[in-house]
């Protein structure tokens, strides 16, 4: 589970990570506030957008198990681990 949380926060992260790269490449100090105010909006909706759109594909393109999960049982005096079948 938070291996989940982190990757959707690394995803929620990469607008930011790529305009502070562009900052840096037109010459402009990324750590002065006044270059992140009008663009902070956008940031937060991109970065949502591409979560979003993470979760989404990932409900979609996943692995399905028709049978289900057995959970672990006895058989034969040993213990099967469970498994999906």
């Amino acid at each position: 589970m938070l291996r989940r949380v982190l990757e959707e926060l690394a995803l929620f992260l990469v607008p930011f990570v790529l305009f502070f790269g562009y900052l840096l490449l037109v010459g402009r100090n990324p750590l002065q506030r006044v270059h992140w105010d009008a663009q902070l909006f956008r940031l937060v909706l991109a970065g949502l957008g591409i979560v979003i759109a993470s979760l989404v594909l990932t409900g979609l393109f996943s692995e399905r198990h028709p049978d289900g999960y057995v959970p672990a049982h006895m058989e034969n005096g040993r213990l099967v681990p469970g498994q999906f079948r």
